[in-house]
C-alpha cells in the first residue's frame, strides 16, 4: 500500500460538514465515513513520523481524539473540527516537539517549540537569556529560519517577571511564557502531493532552535550537564 504524503479533500470536506452539524446524532450517522478518514489521516501522520525519524530522535506520535472535553467549557460542541498530532523528541536529552494541525478553510498550520514549560524550565530559559541572548538571537535571525518560521510567538507577561530587570536588553525574550513558532497552510497546500515533505523540511529547519533550547534545559547556568 502506498502511504499518502498529503491529506485528502474528502477529509477537509468531512470536517467542514462536521462544523455545520456538530452534534452526536449527525456524527453517529456518519461514523463509518469518519473512521475511514481517520485511518487514512493517521497513516499520513505516521508517514511524517517516519520521515522525521531520519533526521531527529522523535520517539512517539500522539494523535489527538476528535472528541472534545466539554466539562469546563462554555462551548458544548462535542467534536473538534480538525485533526491534529504532536511528535515528541526523546527526553531527557532532547526537548521541544513538533505539531501538525489539519483544519479546512485555510486554517491548517504547523508549530514547533515549547507550549507549556514547567516552572523550573521557564526559570532556566529566562536565566539563560538574562546572561546571554546572543546565541538565541543568532538562530532566530538566521535568514532561512526567518523565511520559514518568522518571529517568536507565545503568551508573555506585560512586564518583567519577578527578580528580573524590566530594562534588561533581553526583556522581550524574558517576558515570554511560551516559545513557539507557527506556519500556516491553505487547503490547496494540504492536499498537494508534496505536503508532508514540505512540512518535514520546515520542521528540519527548526532543529537549530530546538537543539539550542535542549542544551539550555539540560545544563545549569554554568553550562554543566544535568543529565
Amino acid at each position: 500500500m502506498t502511504v499518502p504524503t498529503a491529506f485528502s479533500t474528502d477529509l477537509l470536506e468531512f470536517l467542514k460538514l462536521l462544523k455545520e452539524n456538530n452534534d452526536r446524532d449527525w456524527f453517529n450517522e456518519h461514523k463509518k465515513e469518519f473512521k475511514k478518514l481517520e485511518v487514512d489521516a493517521k497513516r499520513t501522520f505516521n508517514k511524517l513520523l517516519d520521515i522525521l525519524k531520519t533526521h531527529d530522535d522523535v520517539d512517539r506520535l500522539k494523535n489527538f481524539r476528535i472528541y472534545r472535553d466539554v466539562r469546563f467549557s462554555k462551548n458544548k460542541a462535542p467534536y473538534k473540527t480538525h485533526f491534529s498530532g504532536s511528535f515528541y523528541r526523546r527526553k531527557p536529552a532532547l526537548r521541544g516537539s513538533y505539531y501538525l494541525h489539519i483544519q479546512p478553510n485555510d486554517e491548517s498550520f504547523i508549530a514547533v517549540g515549547f507550549w507549556d514549560p514547567s516552572k523550573q524550565d521557564l526559570m532556566r530559559i529566562r536565566k539563560e537569556f538574562e546572561v546571554d541572548d546572543e546565541d538565541i538571537r543568532t538562530i532566530l535571525n538566521e535568514k532561512k529560519f526567518q523565511t520559514i518560521w518568522g518571529d517568536l510567538l507565545g503568551e508573555e507577561l506585560k512586564t518583567a517577571p519577578r527578580g528580573f530587570d524590566k530594562e534588561h536588553k533581553a526583556i522581550d525574550l524574558i517576558r515570554k511564557k511560551q516559545f513557539l513558532f507557527t506556519k500556516n497552510y491553505t487547503d490547496a497546500q494540504v492536499v498537494s502531493p508534496n505536503f508532508i515533505n514540505e512540512v518535514n523540511a520546515s520542521f528540519k529547519a527548526a532543529r537549530p532552535y530546538l537543539d539550542y533550547m535542549s542544551s539550555v534545559l539540560t545544563t545549569n547556568i554554568n553550562g554543566e550537564p544535568l543529565i
